[in-house]
């Protein structure tokens, strides 16, 4: 069985389990709801709220240089800390971090796989006690713009890159505007990017939340023409399940130029005079 391009990626519930007070470690929690975190979390865990903490709030982007280096800090977070990562959704928001955090220049981050869902299953700890925290000093790198698509780098790259939406089959055939349990609403249209292969980011992942081998992995999206010697762009709704599908071409199975689109569907769909295909 094939090993995952880079497994240092990934750590397993156990491993956080048996290192909660490990100097020099912070686990954060990222989860699409918000109100999860403060239900109960791992013993330590930082929350971060993807609404308030990972996006400005004026402009619709990522958060700046100095934005990033200012709640990283006061997280506890230097540049030399392990950062491991998980949340609920089978990590969706936490991939999303993870992708913020390598698009300026974090070298120590990873994914607990499995995420919230593995480490309730299996009856780890939890508490509400907010963590004791030192705040520190960071410095983030310029962003890191290789993995990273605007909308005309995406215009541009139609016809000679593969693009991947992950999202369901109802959302790329222009059915829904959103998953089914989230609001109708972000896009002024329905439907798909042109020559869009659907990949929903679900296959990549187990039953118990943890992601699927690489030999299974690599037959699931290398079946569908998508390999790592091409130019793949990955895209969904709002950035964050096309940032766990880029996790999973990036760091598990170790393709060079793949790029994650975060204005994806609701800023594609709502374009003026850009294309789709239903």
């Amino acid at each position: 069985m094939a090993e995952y391009a880079n497994p240092n990626a990934l750590v397993d519930t156990e491993w956080v389990a048996q290192n909660l007070d490990v100097a020099g470690v912070r686990l954060v929690e990222v989860d699409v709801d918000t109100a999860a975190y403060d239900q109960g979390h791992a013993p330590g865990a930082v929350g971060w709220n993807w609404r308030s903490q990972l996006q400005q709030s004026v402009v619709r982007d990522v958060v700046s240089k100095e934005e990033i280096e200012q709640l990283l800090g006061q997280s506890g977070i230097g540049n030399d800390t392990r950062v491991i990562l998980y949340g609920d959704n089978n990590n969706w928001f936490a991939a999303w971090a993870y992708w913020q955090l390598k698009y300026y220049g974090h070298e120590s981050v990873q994914l607990m796989n499995g995420g919230r869902a593995k480490w309730l299953a299996e009856g780890r700890p939890t508490t509400t006690d907010a963590p004791t925290i030192t705040p520190q000093t960071y410095a983030a790198n310029d962003p890191d713009t290789s993995i990273r698509a605007l909308r005309d780098d995406v215009r541009a790259a139609l016809g000679s890159s593969v693009l991947v939406d992950v999202r369901s089959p109802a959302e790329f055939s222009g059915e829904l505007l959103a998953p089914e349990n989230l609001p109708q609403e972000g896009s002024q249209r329905g439907g798909h990017i042109p020559g869009a292969v659907n990949i929903g980011w679900a296959q990549a992942v187990n039953e118990d939340a943890t992601f699927k081998s690489a030999d299974e992995l690599n037959e699931i999206y290398g079946g569908r023409g998508v390999t790592a010697d091409k130019d793949v762009i990955a895209y969904c709704r709002i950035g964050e399940r096309s940032s766990h599908t880029w996790f999973v071409l990036k760091e598990l199975l170790g393709y060079q130029n793949i790029r994650n689109y975060d204005g994806s569907w609701t800023e594609w769909g709502s374009g003026v005079g850009l294309p789709i295909e239903r």
